[in-house]
């Protein structure tokens, strides 16, 4: 058996080039088709049902990460810096769980919640969060621990943390038509 020569090698390239541009549609011809993604309501009942899980988880977790820093800051600098923690979670954490009650409650309404209306609460629940950092600075006067305010406020805020590093999936994903 002897090689093709290089020539009977560059016809055939040739050729296969021009078999694959007669089979490939011009971009400009090409349609671009938005298709909409429809849900069944067994669909729709499952991410509810898994949307009030992780709703809950994450409250949970905030919770309880706010209380185990309100219990080292307790061990570690007195009554006052426990207190102080638990004023610094609370600051965030009251008003994120009014926020997380509100979505609860929209998983039930056929419709759910709109993106204007989350927007729009996740406003209110940090100017909330705000009023209440304020009137702990204006209540507490001195007895007020601003570094344990700080490490329970940071509490509240990164408790989803541990929804994320140790929360198991509430349900499985809905599965694709």
């Amino acid at each position: 058996m002897t090689d093709p020569s290089a020539e009977q090698v560059r016809k055939q390239m040739q050729k296969q080039k021009q078999t694959l541009e007669q089979t490939q549609v011009p971009l400009q011809e090409q349609q671009i088709v938005d298709v909409p993604v429809v849900l069944t309501e067994a669909d729709l009942a499952q991410i509810n049902t898994r949307a009030r899980i992780e709703l809950m988880q994450v409250v949970f977790a905030q919770a309880l990460s706010a209380i185990v820093v309100a219990l080292l800051s307790w061990l570690l600098g007195g009554f006052d810096a426990g207190w102080s923690a638990l004023a610094g979670s609370a600051a965030y954490f009251v008003p994120n769980v009014l926020f997380a009650l509100r979505l609860f409650l929209a998983t039930f309404k056929p419709g759910g919640s709109s993106a204007l209306v989350f927007l729009v609460g996740e406003f209110l629940k940090v100017g909330a969060a705000v009023g209440l950092l304020w009137l702990l600075a204006h209540v507490g006067g001195e007895r007020v621990v601003w570094l344990a305010v700080i490490a329970g406020l940071i509490a509240a805020l990164k408790g989803y943390m541990l929804v994320l590093m140790f929360g198991k999936r509430a349900t499985s994903h809905p599965k694709n038509s």
